[in-house]
């Protein structure tokens, strides 16, 4: 499917699976992006009140600062068994959350979602990275982080759908079973191979493009402002997403039906914004591209502050931001992908 995309010059290992990653990640994106719209519903559900499972579920966003140490994991193993592994804790995860009979249990299971989700997307990039040089790497980064914005449209969606038509601990269950699903293909497609720092072992495709720290294990200037770029760009977009599903229930009385429907328009704009960012940041330049996405996202946070008040002007805007949001993530996470070794 994917792969049809990518012509000859790319490696035949990543024209051959680029499909099975991307949907892979779609169906490990569901699950983690689950929870956000729906955070009110599952609130009630657990019977605390949103500012009290907001605040448990901020915690398990800081989870997000264990990465490095989860990619010193990863480059020890296989990356089939890296991206397996994941997809196994990602479901593990989900079930916990579905099983939870209060805010510690609910928690406990999103910080392994979450742990899991980070070990595939470090599995995931140390793949991309062995198969494919860093001034082309762009086109393949856009196109499997295509799965960002389709487990919004369709796995999120038919998560929400579930969930109307019984609760949200059956969405969670749904998810699961889309994860154990791409388990298989990760099994049955992906071929083993040695690790992205094993020795002796120089991918085809792989050569320095970027000047990098002279100590591996660390980033130099370059590398630490990249980083800080994009945790504001997270930050900024993970404030408004987990608080749009809240909105639209407290002030206009959407239900989990209208909530999902919501989040297939948004996911609709995202995949529209990567899709565009795989076509176009290599040629436009990485830099460029993400200070063409934030420049879309500051003037669009401002004005949804003004217009949160009326909901279909303040639906058009959260699509912008987050259209612009997602455009300059796909961009910056090319960048990204070359700041160490691998």
């Amino acid at each position: 499917m994917f792969g049809r995309f990518l012509d000859d010059s790319f490696a035949p290992a990543i024209r051959r699976d680029v499909t099975t990653a991307t949907l892979s990640r779609l169906a490990a994106n569901a699950c983690y992006r689950y929870s956000a719209p729906f955070l009110a519903t599952i609130a009630d559900g657990l019977d605390v009140t949103l500012s009290e499972l907001g605040i448990a579920v901020a915690v398990t966003e800081l989870i997000g600062l264990s990465a490095p140490l989860v990619g010193r994991r990863v480059d020890r193993l296989p990356h089939r068994t890296s991206m397996l592994g994941a997809l196994v804790g990602v479901g593990a995860g989900s079930i916990v959350a579905a099983s939870s009979t209060g805010v510690p249990m609910f928690v406990a299971g999103l910080i392994v979602l979450s742990i899991a989700k980070i070990t595939f997307d470090v599995a995931l990039g140390a793949w991309i990275a062995s198969h494919v040089p860093y001034e082309r790497r762009g086109r393949v980064v856009g196109l499997i982080e295509t799965s960002w914005a389709l487990g919004l449209l369709a796995g999120v969606s038919t998560m929400g759908a579930v969930a109307a038509l019984s609760n949200w601990r059956w969405g969670f269950v749904a998810g699961a079973a889309m994860v154990a699903v791409a388990a298989f293909a990760i099994t049955v497609r992906l071929g083993e191979e040695r690790s992205s720092g094993a020795v002796g072992q120089e991918p085809r495709h792989a050569h320095p493009a970027t000047p990098r720290s002279s100590n591996p294990l660390r980033l130099g200037a370059r590398g630490k402002w990249i980083v800080a770029g994009m945790f504001g760009l997270m930050a900024a977009s993970q404030t408004l997403f987990v608080t749009f599903g809240a909105w639209l229930e407290d002030d206009y009385g959407f239900g989990a039906g209208f909530l999902a429907a919501a989040s297939f328009g948004l996911g609709a704009l995202e995949l529209v914004a990567s899709s565009t960012a795989a076509a176009r940041t290599d040629k436009w330049g990485k830099e460029r591209s993400v200070l063409l996405g934030a420049g879309v996202m500051i003037p669009t946070g401002l004005l949804l502050a003004v217009a949160n008040g009326v909901v279909v002007p303040g639906l058009i805007l959260l699509g912008i931001f987050i259209a612009g949001f997602e455009f300059a993530i796909v961009s910056a996470l090319s960048m990204g992908s070359q700041l160490v070794p691998g």
